[in-house]
């Protein structure tokens, strides 16, 4: 297992959408789109929940892009 690297750019730019509870938009590999808040991220995922507040997993793999909802 290897350690949750937090000094990475992107964990902290994540984990500052988490705490300001900022809505993003992720793109998916299979073309999909989501938007919601992430509430948390570990090594493999993100928890992304959404209007309903319905929380979806995300592999990290599925990643097309990330971005902060305009």
């Amino acid at each position: 297992m290897t350690d949750f690297n937090t000094g990475l750019p992107s964990v902290r730019a994540i984990q500052d959408f988490i705490k300001n509870k900022q809505e993003v938009e992720l793109k998916l590999v299979t073309d999909d789109l989501l938007v919601g808040r992430i509430m948390w991220q570990d090594n493999d995922c993100l928890c992304l929940v959404d209007q309903y507040d319905q929380p979806t997993f995300i592999w990290r793999q599925a990643l097309v892009y990330l971005k902060p909802k305009a």
